[in-house]
């Protein structure tokens, strides 16, 4: 059974810092994806970062150039490390996995995951 736990969220000021891991395990990372994902309060869940194991990346438009998104192989994690934050960022982030391989093109879209993480909670005040 694979089992996705996200950590490092919380409460910041805008312009700070996080930096969110996500610990995969039962999980083969090979040739497969892992994502971040994000819903805020009212609106649904988003891509925001995705990276595969030939260290292929995307993100969403609206995040690039703060959002930076990293695996370490030996350990099974991924990280999502955020610059900059605004309030806007304010969400639930999740962690997210594939079943089997996707093509890049759709590593943000939501139904392209199988397995989710619980989240954590990311609140940026301004």
């Amino acid at each position: 059974q694979v089992q996705l736990v996200e950590s490092g969220g919380g409460s910041v000021q805008a312009g700070g810092t996080l930096r969110l891991s996500c610990a995969a395990s039962a999980y083969t990372y090979s040739r497969r994806w892992l994502a971040w994902f994000r819903q805020a309060p009212g609106k649904e869940r988003e891509g925001v970062a995705a990276t595969a194991s030939d260290g292929s990346t995307r993100y969403q438009e609206s995040v690039k150039g703060r959002f930076t998104i990293s695996k370490d192989d030996n350990k099974n994690t991924v990280a999502l490390q955020i610059n900059s934050l605004k309030p806007e960022d304010t969400a639930m982030y999740y962690c997210a996995a594939p079943l089997g391989w996707i093509p890049l093109s759709r590593s943000l879209v939501e139904h392209e995951y199988k397995y989710w993480g619980q989240g954590t909670q990311v609140i940026v005040s301004s």
